[in-house]
């Protein structure tokens, strides 16, 4: 019985076609997507809320956010959680971590008549409330799971891993020290993790079983890939979770 080999042109030019779609495929991820301002869920609703008039918004600050994150450094979290207040447009923020980079020495600057203007002769205005945040949770693998399964020398596998992320959040009265308001928010940050190899023994091996032969080119490939949400982009969620909710509730501050 004679079996008919299959031709090698055409597996090699199979193969050279595989191998440029990959170079291909790096090149593009490697390029990357331009940027992109934040529209998140959570961005959305605090943009949901209801413009407060200027005048009437609380004069709030928050000095720092302390972070038991090591991925999450305190000036950081500070930086995203102040932006997040300014961004639910309910709030007059008034700048505190930074004044003295910033504010004090323009005001040095005007006293000494570097620059123009009277900023320096104004008082600079104080806060009613202050922000505590405290990035306070963090489990690492929370839940996870794997498996796989292989054919033909082909394997598949899988798996998926959960952390969790925390934030606790006071409101304190300047003038009084009181607690005007607290909450806490927690966010899972999911991860999952997929690979595919031995491709070229399952081809093998239905060539064999078919009665073919490969005339020793014996193509193959492997995939692996893995997505995890950075713990920055899921601070940041819970960030702007925590304010949007407080926002609503801000009416109800009775500063004595």
């Amino acid at each position: 019985m004679f079996v008919k080999p299959v031709p090698a042109r055409p597996i090699a030019k199979a193969v050279t076609t595989l191998a440029l779609c990959c170079l291909a495929c790096t090149v593009l991820h490697a390029e990357g997507n331009d940027p992109v301002s934040d529209r998140s869920s959570t961005t959305q609703k605090l943009e949901s809320l209801p413009t407060v008039a200027q005048a009437a918004r609380p004069m709030v600050t928050v000095y720092e956010v302390t972070s038991s994150v090591s991925e999450i450094e305190a000036r950081a979290a500070t930086a995203m959680f102040t932006t997040a207040l300014v961004k639910s447009k309910q709030f007059r923020v008034m700048e505190r971590s930074k004044i003295a980079n910033g504010v004090a020495r323009e005001r040095e600057m005007n006293q000494t008549g570097v620059s123009s203007g009277t900023s320096a002769t104004k008082q600079i205005k104080g806060a009613n409330v202050i922000f505590e945040a405290t990035i306070s949770e963090a489990t690492a693998a929370k839940a996870s799971s794997s498996g796989g399964f292989s054919i033909g020398g082909m394997q598949l596998g899988g798996g998926s891993t959960k952390d969790e992320v925390g934030m606790d959040v006071r409101v304190l009265s300047v003038g009084t020290g009181e607690v005007l308001d607290a909450i806490n928010v927690r966010k899972e940050v999911a991860g999952s993790q997929n690979s595919v190899s031995g491709i070229g023994n399952l081809l093998g091996a239905l060539a064999g079983n078919s009665g073919q032969d490969l005339r020793g080119l014996n193509p193959d490939a492997s995939f692996q890939s893995a997505r995890k949400e950075g713990m920055d982009r899921a601070i940041r969620a819970v960030m702007e979770q925590a304010i949007f909710e407080l926002a609503q509730r801000s009416s109800q501050w009775v500063d004595e």
